[in-house]
């Protein structure tokens, strides 16, 4: 009988060297359901060009678009009290240069803010309404942040500069800064910079003056629309600064776009790795796909549908005394977006993207659909960053959301999901981890 066993065991492990499944975990997902996991397949992600920014594949744009997402010389001075000095801060209130995009999406943790205090929204130089969403595969995206206010990259990129509670900058303290110390690196993409250091032309801020100085209620800014300094130049020298910061961000966007999550072990499997997930995982990929009907927002390569949805998600007090009440999202986005003189169809885009929609009332209260690609390690889960776990996450859409409190109609009812299949979708999620960007992305 042993020598039998050792012969039986001696060809199944023979089998497995040639074939993972002869000896990986036995299948307990349907064809049908097999049928559409293999539309979330990662190896089906294409690159998503963007017509409005002629330089997302310029190598030299990318690599001056790297050094400038980890400096934080283009930003101005810290707003907020929280900001100390002590451990999580960028500081204390009132030191400049500070802020870099590096600072909030941290590439090590996969471009997730792990960094603030709380590490649920985000401290730059004020606190930011909502969590920092990760830019893994972002470039893939139709319209950015948690309520779409925003219809490209590179734009996205110019509003978190000239946010005050974010970089607290402006765009014309970004173009003298990059004339100051990247001229040579943004002449050899973009042509001849505009004279900048000429004081005629060209209010002189200093680093104080980057952005908004004094408090949050009754600051006085500088170098950007509304701003008197801003205002009073020409119109020619008011697009000569514009036209130099629209570059920088889409500089920052073309690298931007190169980081991507990558293949997780979910895809290993589709591929005909049987060993690659386990069975707690492949029954929640049977649910994701089935009875919990996950895959209706979460949908295609990277799990989202790239769409905004009200899920009945009564705000929370967050980091300790925040809470985003009566926040109307994608309502309030996307007449934002289609306002917004920087639109990616504008005067400064290099071609035509998709259009913004019309406000609707399901529009109320909705926000962004997130990917679930590499975001099992988050410290905080939603656009208020106030779940702390998977499991968490899954037991809120199990419940069917809130039951009020929330602007808007929640388009989600409970599911009939016990705890076993709650702990199952967790494990098929936390199968969704890539190896990440290169490491040459990930530094200056």
């Amino acid at each position: 009988m042993r020598r039998a066993a050792r012969v039986v065991l001696a060809t199944c492990l023979a089998a497995c060297l040639v074939s993972s499944a002869a000896c990986g975990p036995e299948s307990v997902v349907s064809d049908d359901a097999r049928a559409i996991l293999a539309t979330l397949d990662y190896a089906a992600l294409e690159p998503t060009p963007d017509p409005s920014n002629a330089f997302e594949d310029d190598p030299l744009a990318q690599r001056l678009g790297q050094t400038l997402f980890f400096s934080p010389e283009l930003s101005g001075p810290l707003l907020d009290r929280d900001n100390d000095g002590s451990p999580g801060t960028l500081g204390s209130a009132g030191e400049t240069g500070r802020v870099a995009c590096s600072s909030c999406h941290v590439p090590e943790a996969g471009f997730v803010d792990v960094r603030s205090p709380h590490r649920q929204i985000s401290l730059a130089a004020a606190w930011t309404a909502r969590r920092t969403p990760t830019l893994l595969d972002i470039g893939a995206s139709t319209f950015f942040n948690w309520d779409g206010r925003r219809d490209a990259l590179w734009n996205q990129a110019l509003g978190v500069v000239e946010a005050a509670s974010e970089f607290n900058s402006s765009r014309l303290y970004v173009a003298q800064q990059v004339f100051a110390h990247h001229r040579a690196d943004y002449e050899a993409v973009f042509g001849p910079m505009p004279p900048l250091d000429d004081a005629l032309r060209f209010p002189q801020l200093a680093p104080a003056q980057a952005g908004c100085e004094g408090a949050m209620v009754d600051a006085i800014c500088h170098g950007k629309p509304g701003a008197a300094d801003y205002d009073a130049m020409s119109e020619a020298d008011r697009d000569a600064v514009t036209r130099v910061a629209v570059d920088v961000a889409k500089a920052i966007a073309a690298y931007v776009g190169r980081l991507r999550c990558g293949p997780g072990r979910f895809d290993a499997w589709l591929a005909g790795d049987s060993r690659a997930l386990s069975r707690s995982e492949q029954r929640g990929a049977e649910l994701f796909v089935g009875r919990a009907g996950c895959v209706q927002c979460h949908a295609g390569p990277r799990f989202t549908d790239d769409a905004f949805h009200n899920v009945g998600l009564r705000p929370a007090t967050v980091a300790t005394a925040f809470t985003d009440v009566d926040d109307r999202g994608a309502a309030v986005g996307f007449a934002a977006a289609a306002s917004d003189p920087l639109g990616a169809n504008g005067s400064y885009g290099d071609g035509t993207r998709t259009p913004v929609p019309p406000v609707v009332a399901s529009h109320e209260g909705a926000f962004k659909t997130p990917t679930l690609r590499c975001i099992a390690r988050q410290p905080s889960f939603m656009h208020t960053g106030q779940m702390r776990t998977l499991e968490e996450v899954v037991a809120f859409f199990a419940q069917g959301g809130h039951p009020g409190g929330f602007p808007g109609a929640s388009e989600i009812g409970p599911l009939d999901l016990d705890a076993g299949d709650q702990a199952d979708l967790v494990a098929f999620i936390r199968s969704l981890e890539g190896e990440g960007p290169a490491a040459e992305l990930l530094v200056p």
